[in-house]
């Protein structure tokens, strides 16, 4: 039969030592002024402000004022707009209903033939199968 002892040491169960967070909290400051610990206070130079992350900005706004580049997207030709809304009315379809056909909300084929839509190829060839014409390039 095996040895059976039990193990009857002490075992001892203590706190972790506070944390950098802890050590600045003001209670855990004025606890270790009352114990008589050491404490070290350091002026750190721009605490509390955020003058540090604003003085980089500086440098860049003048490249952004310099900027003259004009950005935006490309939009619908008149020519794309008008094919599509010829197309659609010699079918003798509402917006709404081609806009059912391809799968696609009406506020699409509205932006499409106001010319405020981003061109998108695979929309495009969506209205093209379905209204059985070449929109893009030549008839």
């Amino acid at each position: 039969m095996a040895d059976l002892r039990q193990d009857w040491e002490p075992v001892v169960v203590r706190k972790k030592a506070p944390t950098s967070g802890a050590k600045k909290d003001e209670k855990a400051v004025n606890a270790a002024r009352r114990s008589g610990a050491e404490l070290e206070t350091i002026k750190k130079f721009n605490a509390g402000s955020n003058k540090a992350a604003t003085s980089a900005t500086g440098l860049n706004t003048k490249r952004l004022d310099d900027e003259t580049d004009v950005l935006a997207h490309e939009k619908v030709s008149g020519e794309l707009k008008k094919n599509i809304m010829q197309a659609r009315l010699d079918k003798k379809l509402t917006q709404a209903q081609l806009a059912q056909l391809i799968n696609e909300k009406p506020q699409i084929v509205q932006e499409y033939e106001s010319g405020k839509a981003i061109p998108n190829q695979q929309i495009i060839a969506k209205l093209e199968r379905i209204l059985g014409t070449k929109l893009r390039g030549k008839k």
